[in-house]
């Protein structure tokens, strides 16, 4: 597709949930403890500030005690400008998050289209840049869904490219971040995977791969609090940063990145 400058970081609206006391039974990698539904909740109005900060009209949704990862709301959705894809998360106990998130992407799309049956594909998979969308293949995100993601992206006129996440990266978007204007943010690993050639990267320090994680939002980009390795990276690459704070995220695989929708979109419908 033609390169649409700003596509993957100027936005106007996002969408989050608040998260909820059963997030302490929430999906993890490796058990570090359970966290805090209050302290979670306290990071959580912090990250919603940065958003508002950064320019975003932000819908704050009610948390969902029967889904414990619901706080995570970038996976089971997909917002472009012109359009919301509703996807299927690859886990079982995910599954109902992609009805319950329906009714606020209404509110604020016109055109709503499902991921088919069949396949899976979790948001934490899919990297926008401004030519083009990375979808990777994980445990969570399979061929078939990977594909059928593809062929909605391509009819609507975006480009997009399915990846061989490397072993051992829960998301693809684990190990990588756009940064706008031409430059990613990735994990040596990453790095290293021939998928961003021809790009300008930005390398995750060695001992901060979580930091990996960012969000550009227009004219800063949200980084991870106690990475300062890699906030010096970002900023040495001449980005302005928002210090955010993820501690209680990162007990069950969270980033910054899987707690909002972000978007460019028209008003809501009347």
């Amino acid at each position: 597709m033609p390169l649409q400058t700003g596509l993957s970081f100027r936005f106007t609206h996002a969408i989050t949930r608040t998260p909820a006391d059963s997030v302490a039974n929430g999906l993890r990698a490796v058990d570090s403890g359970d966290p805090s539904g209050p302290a979670f909740r306290l990071e959580h109005e912090r990250y919603v500030s940065a958003l508002q900060e950064a320019g975003l009209e932000v819908t704050v949704l009610p948390a969902l005690e029967g889904y414990p990862d619901s706080c995570f709301v970038e996976d089971p959705a997909f917002c472009l400008p012109d359009a919301a894809i509703v996807l299927r998360p690859g886990t079982q106990s995910r599954r109902g998050e992609a009805e319950e998130i329906r009714a606020a992407l209404e509110d604020r799309f016109d055109v709503i289209i499902d991921l088919p049956e069949g396949g899976f594909v979790d948001g934490g998979d899919v990297l926008m840049l401004d030519d083009e969308i990375l979808i990777g293949l994980s445990a969570r995100t399979d061929r078939r869904g990977a594909e059928d993601f593809k062929a909605i992206l391509n009819a609507l006129g975006y480009e997009a490219r399915v990846c061989e996440t490397p072993d051992g990266v829960l998301h693809f978007k684990t190990a990588c971040s756009t940064l706008g204007d031409g430059a990613i943010l990735a994990t040596r690993v990453m790095a290293e995977s021939g998928f961003f050639d021809g790009r300008k990267v930005v390398v995750v320090p060695d001992g901060e791969d979580y930091a990996a994680n960012v969000i550009r939002v227009n004219d800063v980009v949200l980084v991870p609090e106690g990475y300062p390795k890699t906030d010096v990276a970002i900023r040495e690459a001449g980005f302005r940063t928002v210090i955010v704070p993820t501690h209680e995220a990162r007990k069950v695989d969270g980033g910054l990145s899987c707690l909002s929708l972000r978007f460019a979109a028209a008003e809501p419908k009347a």
